[in-house]
C-alpha cells in the first residue's frame, strides 16, 4: 500500500490496530495495511504501530523507521504512559508505566528488553517496582528491576514463572502495594493472574479482561484462558463490586476510558455473562479484537 507493507512474521497480536485502526486492519488472521498514511499525522499512528509490533513486521517506503517518529513511552493519560515496543517473549502484551505523586514510577509488565529502552523509560522517573499481572508476562521482568534497583512483583500463583521477585502476593484479598495502589488477585487466565488499581482511576487488568473493539464492551478471553474460566468466573464475582477505575488497560486488546460508573456497570454486566461461559479448548482465532 503506497510502498507500506506488513511482513509474514505477524502472529495478529493486535498491537499495531489498537494504534492505528484507521490504517491497520485485521484481513486472514494478520495484520495488513489498510490505507496509506495521508498526512502527517497518520504518518506519525503508523511509525507508533510500527514501533510497537513486537515481530517489527511493519516496513515504510524507505524501508527503514524514521527513528524520530518513536513516541514511546507515549503518554496515555496525565499519570499513565505507553511503553510501546512490544516483546515477542510475552506475545506481544502491553506494558506500562504509572506515575506516582512522589514522582517516582511504576513499570506494569514489560516491553522488549535493551538498555537504551531502559534509560529512556527511566527518564520518566525513578522506577520503584515492576509489576507483572502474570506468567504469560514475565520475561524481562528481573532484567527490568536490576536495571531500575526497582522490586519485582508476582503473584505466588505463577511464583515459578518469576522465582526470583523481590515481592510475593499471596492470597486472594486485596494487598495494598504502594499508596494509592493494590492488588487484586484474580486467578482465571492464570492461576496467579493479578490485576492492579490505581487511584480508583487506573485498572491494569493483565489478561484477565480488555476492551474490545468487536463488541464496543468489555470482554474476556475465553477462548485463551490457560487455567480456568469458571475460576476467573469466581474471581470476578469476588472482585467486580470492590473495583472502580475510569481506564481499563489490559496486557493484550484494547484499552478504553469511561466514566466510573459505566465503567462499573460493564464489569458487572461481564461478571454475569462470565458466570455463563464453559472450559473451550484454545483458539487464538476465536479472540474477539
Amino acid at each position: 500500500m503506497d510502498g507500506w507493507y506488513v511482513d509474514d512474521r505477524c502472529f495478529n497480536c493486535d498491537v499495531a490496530r489498537q494504534l492505528a485502526p484507521d490504517l491497520v486492519g485485521e484481513v486472514d488472521g494478520r495484520s495488513r495495511i489498510l490505507n496509506p498514511p495521508r498526512d502527517e499525522a497518520e504518518r506519525r499512528r503508523l511509525h507508533a504501530a510500527a514501533f510497537a509490533c513486537p515481530t517489527r513486521s511493519i516496513h515504510p517506503p524507505s524501508g527503514r523507521l524514521d527513528q524520530e517518529l518513536d513516541p514511546f513511552p507515549m503518554a496515555l493519560d496525565s499519570g499513565v504512559l505507553l511503553s510501546g515496543h512490544n516483546s515477542q517473549h510475552t506475545a506481544g502484551a502491553n506494558s506500562y508505566l504509572l506515575l506516582r505523586p512522589s514522582s517516582t514510577v511504576m513499570m506494569i509488565d514489560t516491553p522488549r528488553w535493551s538498555p537504551e529502552l531502559a534509560d529512556r523509560y527511566a527518564a520518566s522517573g525513578p522506577i520503584t517496582d515492576v509489576l507483572l499481572t502474570h506468567r504469560d508476562h514475565a520475561a524481562h521482568g528481573r532484567r527490568y528491576a536490576d536495571h531500575f534497583g526497582a522490586r519485582l512483583w508476582v503473584h505466588e500463583g505463577d511464583l515459578d514463572a518469576a522465582p526470583d521477585a523481590d515481592q510475593v502476593i499471596r492470597g486472594l484479598e486485596p494487598q495494598e502495594i504502594g499508596e494509592g495502589v493494590t492488588a487484586h488477585p484474580l486467578p482465571g487466565h492464570t492461576p496467579g493472574s493479578v490485576l492492579y488499581l490505581a487511584d480508583d482511576r487506573y485498572c491494569f487488568s493483565g489478561d484477565s479482561f480488555y476492551w474490545s473493539r468487536a463488541t464496543g464492551d468489555l470482554e474476556v478471553a475465553d477462548s485463551v484462558t490457560w487455567y480456568s474460566i469458571e475460576e476467573l468466573a469466581t474471581s470476578l464475582i469476588r472482585t467486580a463490586g470492590r473495583l472502580r477505575f475510569e481506564w481499563v488497560l489490559p496486557g493484550h486488546g484494547d484499552r478504553r476510558r469511561l466514566p466510573v460508573e459505566e465503567m462499573s456497570r460493564r464489569l458487572g454486566t461481564l461478571t454475569e455473562r462470565v458466570r455463563l461461559l464453559k472450559p473451550r479448548p484454545v483458539d487464538f482465532t476465536a479472540i474477539r479484537w
